[in-house]
């Protein structure tokens, strides 16, 4: 994997866990540029992410293939998500750089975040909890095989 040493030896938590367990459960699909991972820490049920596998930073390091599987792999993730979940909205967002809210800078990553009329959430704030009532194994076992049939060829 072209960059995982670099985001290994910086602590990257992508790169690490490709590299600790290429079947992880939290990973929803693997194509040849990018995956699609549950994140670990959700806003809400379904919250999940779209990386390239090589460790890159922003939109301009990528080539136009990881780009382009990138966006397609959004695109998937936003059908799986209505589909599974039927949202009334999503949050699609790329923050690059700690100072734009990167939890991991330095490797570029889609969050896709299903959301609902009246889910604030307030919980974050006032208790620094997050009230997520699907256990991830659920979100797995819920979002996995729709990705395989999406992603049929």
């Amino acid at each position: 994997m072209t960059g995982a040493s670099q985001g290994k030896a910086g602590g990257c938590i992508f790169c690490t866990a490709l590299e600790a367990d290429p079947d992880s459960a939290l990973v929803l699909h693997r194509g040849p540029r990018c995956f699609v991972i549950l994140n670990k820490f959700p806003y809400n049920n379904g919250h999940l992410m779209v990386v390239p596998i090589r460790h890159v930073g922003t939109l301009a390091e990528t080539h136009s293939d990881e780009l382009g599987e990138l966006v397609g792999l959004t695109r998937t993730a936003e059908m799986a998500l209505t589909e599974a979940y039927s949202p009334h909205g999503l949050n699609v967002g790329i923050n690059i750089g700690r100072a734009a809210g990167a939890g991991a800078p330095g490797h570029l990553h889609v969050h896709l975040v299903p959301r609902w009329d009246g889910d604030t959430n307030f919980m974050t704030v006032a208790a620094e909890t997050r009230v997520v009532p699907e256990a991830p194994d659920a979100t797995v076992a819920r979002l996995k095989p729709i990705f395989g049939r999406l992603l049929e060829t």
